[in-house]
């Protein structure tokens, strides 16, 4: 449910298409660069900028990558469905950043 809702929500966005990740689960792109990737209902990871990163882990955002920790990839455990929105923020925050990067 999790997956399909943000599935829906992703492919709405221009630009954005959905592939199968290299180490499982979901990879959503803008054009050709990673916005993000979720695997199964339970992790989400994102590749942000260093300086993006630390903003989000010190505001409590999202947490280190789980196996890349000094990386700018953070990642975010799901608990449910309350999460969704959050997730939407996270994918939004960095399809703005690219896609402004792409104008």
């Amino acid at each position: 449910m999790i997956l399909e809702s943000l599935r829906q929500e992703l492919l709405s966005w221009d630009g954005v298409s959905d592939h199968a990740h290299r180490f499982g689960g979901v990879e959503f792109r803008y054009k050709n660069k990673e916005l993000g990737h979720i695997h199964g209902e339970e992790l989400a990871d994102f590749p942000f900028p260093k300086s993006i990163r630390d903003e989000l882990i010190q505001a409590g955002l999202a947490q280190p990558h789980h196996v890349l920790p000094n990386s700018g990839w953070v990642s975010f455990w799901i608990k449910g469905e309350q999460d969704i929105s959050h997730l939407l923020k996270l994918f939004k925050m960095q399809y703005d950043r690219l896609a402004k990067k792409n104008r």
